[in-house]
């Protein structure tokens, strides 16, 4: 149990059950940015024992503070528990975070969903007098799926859950610590940059793209396509089908370098290793970059980042390489209509092999694109004061 705190009284206490990844990274830059802020939290350890059992170790953990005035928690905390535990907290505004919801969050065939996580997320929406999603899709799958999960109740079920819900419901975008990556990116990309007006200007009149003979795509012009596949090693982001639709392209003799980054756990996918040995002559990076310099400037290099997630509620990673200056190719499902443009957008898996095929034959498509996704609207500038009204004392 980890215990921090940024001088003076603090009037917001941060909970944080399982502190790793985006959740750590949204604690720390909420401590870091906002005044009087207090943060207590656990290990990320056991998600599934944080989920059962972390309100009862917080509740003897944190400390009585009579300047509290908000609680601030992710939806993997059972707030409803930790409320009851500990009176005192309960005269606070509670806010709860959901990085993600248990009602949608996909399972392994030889699973079942377990009730209980889901369960608990509707109980803590109950108490909580703030409910934040960090995008639209995942307050509207959570909310819609609701009356169905109370279905498995064998009988007496809940009614109306969703409408009682509904209104404390806001949808408040992950804030994104975009850095200055100029001094990483290649000439092409320096150069395809400074040509654009802007982001927005962009979306509204998308400017014509060079011609192949610009100079500014000569340098990279011979280059094989690079591919940058930056997500977690699990099954839920399905390296199945990003590995297959590789293996097509090198049956058909076709040129691409690739990257395969992002944190691996304990379970790895059988498929990394197969795929490692079958793609060898292809990889230029292979495995986590733990050292985030690294790991940008791996994205800085690339030209085409893929999603093949069955599971996204936001996706930091595609924005970190769209802001590289990466040409984005997602599913068309889950959160990625609401962030990017349907021209990123595959539906089948045919597409994305075709997709991927073209951009083989043809780099300098990806490498002038200006992709026309506002990074902007997702970055920790343009929330701050979003979240400092959320963490006010006031309605």
């Amino acid at each position: 149990m980890s215990l921090s705190q940024e001088g003076g009284a603090p009037s917001v206490l941060l909970v944080e059950a399982f502190y790793g990844g985006s959740h750590k990274q949204l604690i720390d830059l909420l401590q870091s940015h906002l005044i009087g802020c207090s943060a207590v939290t656990l290990p990320a350890k056991k998600w599934h024992w944080r989920a059962r059992t972390a309100a009862l170790t917080l509740s003897q953990t944190i400390p009585t503070c009579p300047s509290y005035r908000v609680l601030f928690c992710s939806s993997v905390l059972n707030l409803c528990e930790l409320a009851a535990l500990r009176p005192d907290l309960t005269r606070l505004k509670k806010v709860l975070y959901f990085h993600e919801n248990q009602l949608v969050y996909p399972t392994r065939k030889d699973q079942e969903r377990d009730f209980q996580y889901g369960y608990n997320q509707v109980l803590s929406c109950l108490v909580a007098d703030v409910v934040v999603f960090n995008s639209a899709f995942n307050m509207n799958s959570f909310l819609s799926s609701i009356s169905s999960f109370m279905k498995k109740i064998p009988d007496h079920r809940p009614r109306d859950l969703d409408q009682l819900i509904r209104p404390k419901c806001v949808v408040l975008y992950y804030p994104v610590q975009f850095p200055d990556v100029s001094s990483l990116l290649p000439k092409h990309k320096l150069l395809r940059q400074a040509a654009e007006p802007s982001h927005v200007d962009d979306i509204i009149s998308p400017r014509p793209e060079a011609s192949p003979s610009d100079p500014s795509s000569c340098d990279s012009a011979e280059k094989p396509l690079h591919i940058v596949w930056p997500h977690r090693w699990e099954h839920d982001k399905n390296p199945e089908l990003f590995f297959s639709s590789l293996l097509k392209l090198k049956e058909k003799g076709l040129k691409f370098h690739l990257s395969v980054l992002g944190e691996t756990f304990t379970d790895v996918p059988e498929v990394f290793s197969e795929a490692r040995r079958q793609l060898d002559a292809h990889i230029l990076h292979w495995g986590f970059l733990s050292d985030k310099s690294s790991f940008l400037s791996a994205l800085c290099e690339a030209d085409v980042v893929v999603s093949t997630a069955k599971h996204e509620f936001f996706g930091v990673a595609m924005l970190e390489a769209v802001h590289c200056g990466c040409f984005p190719l997602c599913p068309n499902a889950l959160v990625y209509p609401e962030i990017f443009p349907a021209e990123y957008l595959y539906s089948t898996p045919e597409q994305l092999c075709k997709k991927l095929q073209r951009l083989c034959r043809r780099p300098d498509i990806a490498r002038r694109h200006v992709v026309k996704v506002d990074t902007s609207s997702f970055s920790w500038d343009t929330l701050k004061p979003r979240y400092q009204a959320l963490l006010s004392d006031g309605p």
